[in-house]
């Protein structure tokens, strides 16, 4: 019987990590190659989603919310479903113990391997979020599961290269300091915060369904439970977040200098937006052209990628409410100081 369960083991991880490749393969890795490319030859990687080739984005409207959510969707259906597969995945198909040994331990080590598996994923977001979710139900540590989340979009190589040869290796020499800060001080952060400790050897089995059951279907049955909860909370706050982008990003022009007064607020702004992955790359690149002063384009920077409103009511249960407003208002402050970096560099 152990053996069987055994061989169910390495067989599930197997499945997952074939998963893992392919579905990366074709939802990031290939395009990001072509993506790429066409940085480097046009210093362009397209139109921006926030306001097209307007200088605002539209009026709200129900109109300009299904536009956006529909022009969104678009952008990161194939990545949200990964997303769903994998977080899914990693709870029914890996035990516990194994996720505990690698990202559940109260050191330095876990969250910078939660931060490294970061890199190969590249996710956006709120399609990173299902991810952490899981990892967080099989006993991740809060810091290492943090810094899994932060680092798919922060550290994403692909778009550190497109922010090189769109915006310049400045912008991008900025994002990359201060997103090392934030993905692994953020994660040390947290677990001293919640005053993580390790979790002795126990149960294998994190999730409410019965380990008996055969693993696809325990795969299916968690990945249509994690679908129900959380697509339709997700699909209202991108609609609502659609509808209020006029709201948020006013008027773009060289009435928006560098006073901290702006500054702060594209922090706010950048914070409770949602946007695909790389997004902020043609966004910063046709604000700039717009004639916006750089302080308000260097607080986008950081905090357009890491987290949205969706991907935090996403991860509500995942975190203790306390935690995500630390993260929240130090992702704000990390936004601040790159928009006053930005202006004393003279960007």
């Amino acid at each position: 019987m152990m053996n069987v369960l055994k061989q169910d083991r390495v067989r599930g991880a197997i499945t997952l990590l074939f998963l893992a490749i392919a579905g990366l393969f074709y939802v990031k890795w290939l395009p990001y190659s072509h993506k790429g490319l066409l940085a480097a030859t046009t210093h362009s990687i397209g139109a921006s989603i926030l306001m097209g080739k307007a200088d605002a984005p539209p009026m709200p409207s129900w109109n300009a919310a299904l536009d956006y959510a529909l022009a969104y969707g678009k952008a990161i259906w194939q990545a949200m479903l990964l997303g769903l597969l994998l977080g899914s995945g990693v709870q029914a198909m890996l035990p516990a113990r194994w996720i505990r040994g690698l990202l559940g331990r109260a050191g330095f080590g876990s969250i910078l391997s939660g931060g490294l598996l970061a890199l190969p994923a590249m996710m956006c977001t709120c399609c990173a979020a299902p991810v952490v979710k899981g990892l967080r139900q099989s006993h991740a540590s809060p810091g290492a599961a943090i810094a899994f989340w932060l680092g798919n979009s922060v550290l994403n190589p692909a778009t550190l290269i497109f922010i090189g040869f769109v915006l310049g290796w400045h912008w991008m020499a900025l994002r990359l300091a201060l997103g090392l800060v934030m993905v692994f001080g953020l994660g040390a952060l947290a677990n001293r915060l919640e005053g993580f400790t390790e979790q002795p050897p126990g149960n294998d089995a994190p999730a409410p369904i019965d380990d008996s059951a055969n693993p696809l279907r325990r795969w299916g049955a968690i990945f249509l439970r994690m679908s129900l909860r959380l697509i339709p909370e997700y699909c209202l706050l991108v609609l609502l977040l659609g509808l209020s982008r006029a709201w948020l990003f006013p008027q773009i022009g060289p009435e928006i200098g560098d006073q901290i007064g702006w500054i702060i607020a594209f922090s706010l702004a950048g914070l409770l937006f949602v946007i695909p992955t790389a997004g902020e790359v043609p966004i910063l690149q046709a604000m700039l052209g717009l004639g916006m002063g750089v302080g308000p384009a260097g607080a986008l920077l950081m905090t357009l990628p890491p987290v949205s409103l969706p991907s935090m009511v996403m991860l509500m249960r995942s975190f203790r409410p306390r935690l995500l407003w630390m993260l929240c208002l130090a992702i704000a402050a990390f936004g601040v100081t790159a928009g006053l970096l930005a202006v004393l560099l003279r960007f």
